[in-house]
């Protein structure tokens, strides 16, 4: 899984072979074949694997407005070379499967550590009383980290900490993401 990672972020999918990566790993191209008989049941197993090995803290600080600031920061650090490798490095993938970044995101992440740490991130808030249950629906919950993603997918670059105090301070987490979650409808 390192050797198919490494060629991946190196190479992108478009110079992604099971002869190179069993090169790099040392190993023979029927050997990786009957495990992944084609290239992208490679590359989604080894994006798997990378993000698996490389889990996101989900903090509790006991403020809804301090764990967002901790988690993206984390996520912002940890998570943008999963972002360029969407954006730039999988294009022929996308292309060549008829899928998109965010399905392949969803399956890659479906199920897994973040999306029940995310869900307890919010749990605590509703249950510490920052936000009303009632109004916060799944686009509300995702909003902070949808932000989050596109600025790392517009600039291919970590997010400055002014960018995520915004996110969650001023802008569109104080104008949009609190008001509506604390409103009591």
């Amino acid at each position: 899984m390192e050797a198919a990672w490494l060629e991946l972020t190196e190479k992108g999918y478009a110079h992604f072979t099971l002869d190179a990566v069993a090169d790099r790993a040392r190993t023979s191209r029927p050997v990786i074949h009957r495990r992944w008989p084609q290239r992208r049941d490679l590359v989604f197993a080894a994006v798997r694997h990378h993000h698996e090995r490389n889990p996101l803290t989900v903090p509790d600080t006991g403020s809804l407005r301090e764990d967002l600031l901790a988690y993206l920061r984390e996520v912002s650090a940890k998570r943008v070379e999963l972002v360029v490798l969407f954006s730039v490095l999988l294009a022929q993938y996308f292309e060549e499967t008829g899928s998109s970044p965010a399905e392949f995101r969803a399956q890659v992440v479906h199920g897994r550590m973040t999306e029940a740490g995310v869900d307890a991130l919010w749990a605590r808030a509703v249950a510490r009383g920052e936000v009303n249950e009632k109004v916060l629906t799944p686009r509300l919950r995702a909003l902070p980290f949808d932000l989050l993603r596109h600025e790392l997918a517009r600039t291919l670059q970590p997010v400055p900490e002014s960018t995520i105090v915004e996110i969650v301070e001023i802008v569109e987490i104080v104008e949009i993401v609190l008001p509506l979650a604390t409103r009591q409808d």
